[in-house]
């Protein structure tokens, strides 16, 4: 799913601590830098939101 990035998306996501990018994911390999279910990570990977205008979420994303 790809979501607009805005003021408000950053600031909520500093507020609770959002996480949504690989390294934040169980299915992250951090030795290999891949997904353990198969899905590229360059959508997902070390993401600054500051720095995007959208951002892709994945479908598999499970929090470590």
């Amino acid at each position: 799913m790809r979501s607009q990035v805005d003021d408000k998306l950053i600031l909520e996501a500093e507020r609770y601590a959002f996480r949504f990018c690989c390294e934040a994911c169980t299915h992250f390999d951090p030795e290999r830098m891949t997904c353990g279910e198969g899905f590229p990570t360059q959508p997902h990977h070390r993401i600054d939101l500051n720095l995007v205008r959208s951002l892709e979420f994945c479908k598999a994303f499970e929090l470590g």
